[in-house]
C-alpha cells in the first residue's frame, strides 16, 4: 500500500475530505489579512500597505501581518513586494516585510527536516541568507525604531546561528524595551531556549514560567509554560502526562488567561488551537470542542504546524473531538 492511498484510506475514516476548504496559512479568521495575502498572490500590494496602515502602532499586528506576508514573499513569489517598494521608498511598512521575508526564505533553504536529514548545500544556504537578512532588519529598524517587529526577526536569525546565550539575552533587553509582552518576541524566544535548539529543557521551561509570572492577565503569555511542556515532553510521554494534575493546572492558567484576552488579539487564535489539542489530549471533549469551534478550518498554528500532513491531522482531531465531545454529552 502506498503511502498517498493510506493517507487517503485515513483521510475517508474520519470522515476528513474534502480538504480544500482549509486555510493552512493563517491560524484564524481574519478577513482584511486574507484580502491582503490574496491580492499579494495576484502581484497587489497596495492592501497590504492598507493593513500595516491601519495597525498603527499595534505591534502584536504588525507582527502577524509582516510574518504571514513575508511567508507568501518567501515561498511563493515576491514581485508584489518588490513593486511596493519601488512604489514607496522608505516605506517602514514594506523594509519589514521584506526584513521577515529575508529571514523566512533563509529556513525555507534549510528545510524542515532535523540536521541529520540536511544537507551541507542546505546548510550553506541557509547560513550565508541569514547573514544577508541582517542588513535588511538593521534597515526595517533605521526606519521605524520603535518597532520591536525586525528584532522578533533577530531571533530566528540568532537562533539559526548559533548565537550564544549572552547574545540573546542582549537582543531580549532590545525587544522588552520596545514591548515587554510581545507575544511572538515571547513565543520566538521560548523556541531558542529549547533543548533541540539553543537551550535545554531546564532553560525552556524557565523562561515560560518567568515570563507567564510576569505578564498581565489577558497578555496570553500563559500559554507558554503550556508549549514548553509540550516542546520539552510531548514525544515521550502518553495521554497519562498530558492529564497529569501539573499539565492540567497549565492549561487551565491558559484558559483563563485566554477568556480574559481582547477577543480581536492577533494571537488568540493560535493560543485556541494548541488548548482545543490539549484539552483533547486530558478528555476534555467539550471544552476542546468549543476552542476548535473557533478557529475551525484554519490550520496554522501548533501542533499541526509541526506535521507533514498539516490538514490531516487537524481534522482527525477535530472531528474526533466532535464525536467524543457528542457521547460525552449523550451519556450525561
Amino acid at each position: 500500500m502506498t503511502l498517498l492511498v493510506a493517507i487517503g484510506l485515513l483521510a475517508l475514516w474520519y470522515g476528513l475530505l474534502p480538504l480544500r476548504w482549509q486555510n493552512s496559512h493563517l491560524a484564524g479568521p481574519d478577513a482584511p489579512l486574507q484580502r491582503a495575502c490574496k491580492a499579494a498572490a495576484r502581484g497587489r500590494w497596495e492592501p497590504a500597505a492598507r493593513l500595516f496602515e491601519e495597525a498603527g502602532q499595534d505591534w502584536e499586528r504588525r507582527s502577524l501581518y509582516a510574518q504571514r506576508l513575508g511567508y507568501l514573499a518567501a515561498r511563493r513569489n515576491d514581485r508584489w513586494l518588490r513593486a511596493w517598494e519601488e512604489a514607496r521608498p522608505g516605506d517602514p511598512d514594506a523594509a519589514l516585510v521584506v526584513a521577515r521575508a529575508s529571514v523566512l526564505y533563509a529556513w525555507k533553504l534549510r528545510g524542515k527536516a532535523g540536521a541529520h536529514c540536511t544537507s551541507l548545500r542546505q546548510f550553506e544556504g541557509f547560513h550565508r541568507q541569514l547573514l544577508v537578512a541582517q542588513d535588511d532588519i538593521r534597515h526595517a529598524l533605521a526606519l521605524r525604531p520603535d518597532d520591536p517587529t525586525p528584532l522578533v526577526a533577530e531571533i530566528w536569525r540568532a537562533l539559526g546561528l548559533g548565537r550564544s546565550g549572552r547574545e540573546m539575552h542582549a537582543l531580549w533587553s532590545e525587544i522588552t524595551a520596545r514591548a515587554p509582552h510581545h507575544f511572538e518576541a515571547h513565543s520566538s524566544a521560548l523556541q531558542y531556549w529549547t533543548g533541540k535548539w539553543r537551550g535545554s529543557k531546564r532553560l525552556a521551561r524557565e523562561f515560560a514560567e518567568r515570563s507567564a509570572a510576569g505578564a498581565p492577565p489577558g497578555s496570553l503569555l500563559a500559554v507558554l509554560p503550556v508549549i514548553a511542556w509540550y516542546e520539552n515532553h510531548a514525544d515521550e510521554l502518553g495521554d497519562a502526562g498530558f492529564r497529569s494534575p501539573k499539565v492540567r493546572g497549565l492549561v487551565d492558567a491558559a484558559l483563563a488567561d485566554a477568556a480574559l484576552a481582547d477577543p480581536d488579539h492577533p494571537r488568540l487564535p493560535e493560543v485556541r488551537h494548541l488548548l482545543a489539542y490539549f484539552l483533547y489530549r486530558q478528555g476534555r471533549y467539550r471544552a476542546a470542542r468549543e476552542q476548535f469551534r473557533q478557529v475551525d478550518g484554519f490550520t496554522e498554528a501548533l501542533p499541526w504546524r509541526y506535521s507533514y500532513v498539516k490538514p490531516l491531522y487537524y481534522r482527525a482531531i477535530r472531528t474526533k473531538t466532535a464525536r467524543k465531545a457528542l457521547l460525552e454529552r449523550r451519556s450525561r
